[in-house]
């Protein structure tokens, strides 16, 4: 938008015609300005191209092109991190932004603040690549898929806390086996969810064994049916990646049968629905009584069937002994059983007469003396061990005042010897600065002489190297001249740049005449003056 203002007095010459001079920062500006009040708030549709993740900045860049045009995007660190979809490169998106100009490059671009895909083509497409990214990663083999616990003690569940969903469950787990459940709220829609379905899972995963709060032996995500819009936080890396990693058997129940997320690919099973998922996680109470009942009932019937054969085989065995093969054994029991009255009242009696002895000797004066004597001994040990404690403390005391005085006096001798070190690098190193001191070129420059350059900084040993119209740098001992030589061999020196702002002009004293040969002919003498 061209400025009415007059044009400012710094510049050099008068205008030729009634036009305004614009400098290129104004007319930037100006371009800026026009281009942000006409196009404030756009939505741009286009394909994502040259996107290579945020630069070190956190800000993206990136195109927008069809197929006959292209525009340059722009996202900003704090707006990328609260989108719900994130470009990828080859996605149909429309972008919502405002556009502006970039004065150092001069091109103009769009400033994006939200992005969603160009309609459910290019959701797909997105879901597709992503899918076709995760699985070359690895994240759907079945190798790594976990096993569902028969009886969990402790469920956790990942879910909205309001909807209906949770009740399904928790109805669905009344009345099939009652347990332990752990809700995690979570929305299950917009552009928080994802994080927070992820950020479920990991905390489920970081409770310790033990702890306040039961860990759980089950994960159940879960949400109910809708569109693939709905649906799409369960398509996120953040989400997949997560479900993934979770050494927590995981169920994955987002939406109906129909619909497919891809965590359903990264869990370890899939569910059609999550009333289908509080089936899988628990057994039916009374079906597993009944099971176990008959598992018994069995067992007892398998017990007396081996009993009654057992029975049968010692019948069998039985006959087949001689009858009078019991009757020797039989007559020794009896003979036995006779005297072990006897042999009971002796032996009883043995141990009444030693008791007896034992309990003479036990009168209460000897108790006095063997305590008292015991006493004594421990007082005396008590004082032993003090007098060992003592010393021992003090010879310590002294090995440690004897290693206090060593270290004391290797600190003293390290102070002294790095001192002397110091001292002799500082010698060293002023005899090689008065050694490069009297080496240096510039004491050469100092008894008049002059180092000539090349205006590429090599010095030039001869006047052969010189070639007309080149540019010399002259070096004194007090400063640089910059010359330019003219002619041949015979060198004049104009100054052009002094670093004292003096002239100097050197002109080379012309060559001398030949002198005249003398006449070495035969019998002339020659002129003196020749």
């Amino acid at each position: 938008m061209p400025s009415s203002r007059p044009p400012t007095e710094s510049r050099a010459e008068a205008p030729v015609s009634n036009l305004i001079e614009w400098t290129v920062s104004e007319l930037s500006a100006a371009l800026k300005r026009t281009v942000e009040d006409a196009y404030g708030f756009v939505r741009v549709r286009g394909e994502v191209s040259g996107f290579k993740g945020p630069s070190p900045s956190g800000h993206c860049y990136f195109r927008l092109k069809d197929d006959r045009a292209v525009i340059e995007g722009v996202i900003w660190k704090g707006v990328y991190g609260r989108m719900r979809v994130k470009p990828e490169e080859g996605l149909d998106v429309i972008a919502t932004g405002k556009l502006t100009t970039f004065p150092g490059s001069s091109k103009y671009q769009i400033v994006i603040d939200s992005l969603e895909p160009a309609g459910v083509g290019a959701l797909m497409k997105l879901l597709e690549e992503r899918k076709k990214k995760l699985a070359a990663e690895g994240l759907f083999d079945e190798a790594r898929k976990q096993l569902i616990p028969f009886l969990p003690e402790v469920i956790g569940v990942v879910t909205s806390p309001t909807g209906a969903v949770i009740r399904d469950i928790l109805h669905r787990l009344a009345d099939r086996f009652p347990r332990h459940v752990l809700v995690w709220p979570v929305r299950v829609q917009g552009e928080q969810s994802a994080a927070e379905v992820a950020a479920a899972i990991d905390g489920f995963n970081a409770l310790p064994e033990g702890g306040p709060i039961p860990r759980p032996e089950l994960i159940i995500v879960a949400r109910g049916g809708g569109s693939l819009e709905d649906l799409w936080s369960f398509n996120e890396e953040i989400v997949v990646r997560a479900a993934a990693a979770s050494m927590i058997p995981l169920i994955s129940a987002v939406g109906h049968e129909t619909d497919i997320t891809l965590i359903d690919f990264a869990s370890d099973r899939r569910a059609p629905t999550p009333t289908a998922a509080a089936e899988m996680a628990v057994p039916v109470r009374s079906e597993l009584l009944q099971t176990l009942n008959g598992l018994a009932s069995r067992k007892l019937a398998c017990w007396q069937r081996g009993m009654e054969r057992l029975k049968r085989e010692l019948t069998m065995l039985t006959r087949a002994l001689p009858k009078d093969i019991l009757a020797d054994p039989r007559q020794r029991l009896d003979s036995l059983s006779e005297r072990l009255p006897r042999a009971l009242r002796a032996n009883a009696h043995v141990h009444h007469t030693q008791y007896t002895r034992v309990a003479t000797r036990l009168s209460p004066p000897l108790l006095i003396n063997t305590f008292e004597r015991r006493k004594e001994r421990y007082a005396s040990l008590n004082q032993r061990l003090k007098a060992s404690l003592l010393a021992n403390a003090q010879a310590h005391h002294a090995r440690i005042e004897r290693a206090r005085e060593r270290v004391t006096a290797f600190g003293e001798r390290g102070k002294r010897a790095t001192a002397a070190l110091l001292k002799q690098h500082h010698t060293r190193i002023e005899r090689a600065e008065r050694l490069l001191a009297a080496f240096s070129y510039r004491e050469v420059l100092k008894r008049g002489f002059a180092l000539v350059r090349d205006e590429h900084g090599q010095p030039l040993r001869a006047a052969a190297q010189v070639s007309a119209g080149a540019m010399l740098d002259i070096e004194f001992a007090d400063g640089r001249v910059a010359a330019t030589a003219e002619g041949g061999p015979t060198v004049v020196v104009r100054e052009t740049v002094v670093t004292e702002t003096t002239v100097v002009e050197v002109t080379p004293k012309p060559p001398a005449k030949p002198k005249k040969p003398r006449d070495e002919g035969g019998g002339g003498q020659g002129s003196l003056f020749g």
